[in-house]
């Protein structure tokens, strides 16, 4: 557990010292929401925006009356992480999964330094773990500890379900960081519903087999999620337009519904040092929250 978040604090460090040095800037905006919650009502004043009329107050019958709002003062973040069978590709400790887990580790004493509340679900087909937002070292140390620990109980995905659940329970605007290799069908609805309702950063995890399958002739495949093992020909055509080009064509347009509907999108892959990858998508960040204040 030492070495474990040993290891997590220096990947922050490492990550706060470029965003500080390249940014002149610091780790807050990260989980800094441009978001609003509602404040009160008053009454509806000559120039005032006629969509922010409260129809309901005003249906009393003793005037016109107007929203207003305040900025966010705490953010809430929550991790949605999907630890399905698929995420075990690769060798122990490089493993999607692995990547998934030291990122949400990353991310959560980041969070949590900057006064964020945090609260996290892990998901397969169902829901594997649920951690309540909570603040303070406690926590961090709780949520990472829950994630060294997890071994899911099921193999199988369902990212529509696991989408669904953080909507169920997450009913307060929060910056939603989605971690998952997006091998699924099916759940794009309720992808669109969660970047909608929330601000959602989307982080695929990919290795490079997936998408570049080496050509070895004959070989016997493994599915972990159902645990069969079939027998491919992976320098045939059939297999590469069956298995690889559907994968090619799911990442473009996962990244064509996060653009459409205002989603940071990453795609990390695991053979590569993923700390400048989540660098340059905060320094991103960053730029479009110094536009906006």
């Amino acid at each position: 557990m030492k070495d474990l978040v040993r290891k997590l604090r220096k990947y922050e460090i490492q990550i706060r010292k470029a965003i500080d040095a390249q940014m002149q800037g610091d780790f807050k905006s990260v989980f800094k929401s441009s978001g609003l919650e509602f404040d009160d009502v008053r009454a509806y004043q000559y120039g005032d925006d006629v969509r922010s009329i409260d129809w309901n107050v005003s249906a009393k019958g003793h005037g016109t009356f107007v929203k207003t709002y305040r900025e966010e003062k705490e953010q809430n973040v929550f991790l949605l992480l999907d630890v399905s069978g698929s995420h075990a590709l690769g060798t122990p400790g490089s493993q999607k999964l692995d990547m998934g887990k030291e990122i949400g580790g990353i991310l959560a004493l980041s969070a949590l330094k900057q006064g964020s509340q945090l609260g996290m679900i892990c998901f397969t087909d169902g829901k594997e773990r649920y951690l309540k937002p909570g603040k303070g070292n406690d926590h961090a140390y709780s949520l990472i500890k829950t994630l060294a620990e997890l071994k899911p109980q099921s193999l199988k995905t369902n990212i529509g379900a696991g989408i669904k659940l953080c909507l169920n329970v997450v009913k307060r605007k929060s910056i939603i960081i989605l971690i998952s290799d997006f091998i699924d069908l099916n759940y794009e609805r309720e992808l669109i519903m969660l970047a909608k309702k929330h601000d959602l950063i989307v982080l695929q995890l990919v290795d490079k087999r997936e998408v570049n399958f080496p050509k070895l002739g004959i070989v016997p495949l493994l599915d972990k999620e159902t645990g069969k093992t079939i027998w491919i020909n992976t320098s045939s055509k059939e297999f590469r337009e069956r298995y690889l080009v559907p994968y090619a064509q799911n990442q473009e347009k996962l990244a064509r519904l996060c653009r459409q509907y205002q989603a940071d999108f990453l795609p990390i892959y695991v053979e590569q040092d993923y700390v400048p990858q989540l660098v340059n998508l905060f320094r991103a960040r960053n730029k479009i929250m110094k536009r906006s204040a």
